[in-house]
């Protein structure tokens, strides 16, 4: 894919690209990282030189508008270096079917073993969910976390 061949040699990490809308309201998103997150600087340079590249190449024949943004603190977890990058991080995986009878799960992340994602619970229980299965895996914010962050650095 283009877009990531940029995104990339740029050293930027690729975590997601949606193209929503239709006719003038197109939307071509693309969120990118890195280990020490992103600013409105990276943004710009990776707007810049993935418009310049679409534009040349003329891959989307039809009006669109280009966004370059960080993927958030709830973002998504796609990828098996996803899930081993955030282990000990609060996250909710939705299933595309019932994993040991529920579908919706809210734990910390816990590792990655024979493509499964261990999600720890807050009463000591693990699931250890495939990822075959998982329908969408996001981080949630931990607000305990937050607090506590915040209460320590006044």
């Amino acid at each position: 894919m283009i877009v990531e061949e940029v995104v990339e040699s740029e050293s930027y990490e690729l975590v997601d690209v949606e193209f929503r809308g239709a006719g003038k309201h197109r939307v071509l998103r693309i969120f990118i990282d890195t280990a020490d997150g992103v600013t409105h600087d990276d943004c710009q340079l990776i707007s810049e030189q993935v418009g310049t590249v679409l534009d040349v190449e003329d891959l989307i024949p039809s009006a669109y508008t280009l966004e370059v943004s960080s993927p958030g603190l709830d973002r998504k977890l796609r990828k098996k270096r996803d899930f081993m990058r955030f282990e000990g991080h609060l996250a909710k995986i939705r299933t595309r079917v019932p994993v040991h009878g529920q579908s919706v799960f809210r734990g910390r992340l816990d590792g990655l073993a024979d493509d499964r994602i261990r999600l720890a619970f807050s009463k000591g229980t693990v699931a250890e969910i495939p990822m075959d299965v998982i329908a969408e895996a996001r981080l949630e914010v931990d607000w305990e976390t937050e607090k506590s962050r915040s209460s320590r650095s006044r």
